[in-house]
């Protein structure tokens, strides 16, 4: 099964400060470098970036850039602009989660098997992480019922579909949940991302086992 990698760049008016969030560097890199080159490694080609600002064409020009097909849904908007213009089956992942890995995103592409979404535990209070996560095309209708019944969120479609859930035992043996599921949305997210980052660098050069991450 082909599987084409998705970021999800937010809406036009999603600023870090003045900036795109996913164009700040974490140890060094744009946020969006990290993921785009991630699943690129998972998937063998160039994800597809969802993107609703005027110059998002030139953030990363090897990359295909669409708008949201519907814009003003939110997250729900953007994994129905994923599933639309992917096409699916797509593994998709918001641009400000600099931690995320490849072998995350490889398992998830497999537990389409079987299912048509596959959403990793999070170990967090909402259980799962929809903005990580693969969707098949049956994803597509059902989205489209929950918008018919005024449901936003980004997990009020799962209802019509069969839901494939990565146990956190599975997800906790690919990445560190703690870090690979966490958001640069504010200043300080973007400092503590950087002191993890500059603490994951440190150990592994010394040869610890247990690198800092994200509270």
């Amino acid at each position: 099964m082909i599987v084409r990698g998705v970021i999800l760049a937010g809406g036009g008016a999603t600023r870090f400060e003045g900036r795109p969030k996913g164009l700040e560097l974490v140890g060094g890199r744009r946020i969006l470098d990290r993921v785009a080159d991630e699943l690129a490694d998972a998937l063998g080609a160039p994800p597809l970036l969802v993107a609703n600002a005027a110059d998002a064409a030139s953030w990363r020009p090897d990359l295909e850039v669409v708008a949201d097909d519907q814009p003003g849904l939110g997250a729900l908007g953007g994994i129905y602009t994923a599933v639309m213009k992917g096409p699916a089956p797509v593994v998709l992942v918001a641009w400000d989660m600099p931690f995320v890995e490849a072998a995350l995103f490889r398992a998830l592409a497999l537990g389409l098997d079987g299912a048509d979404a596959c959403l990793p535990s999070s170990g967090g209070p909402r259980g799962v992480e929809p903005l990580c996560a693969a969707y098949g095309p049956a994803c597509r209708a059902a989205i489209e019922q929950a918008l018919a019944a005024g449901d936003l969120r980004a997990i009020g479609f799962h209802r019509f579909i069969r839901v494939g859930i990565l146990p956190i035992e599975s997800v906790r043996g690919l990445v560190d949940p703690a870090t690979a599921f966490f958001n640069v949305n504010t200043a300080d997210d973007l400092a503590e991302a950087e002191a993890s980052w500059q603490a994951r660098a440190s150990s592994r050069s010394s040869g610890e086992r247990t690198p800092a991450r994200p509270r």
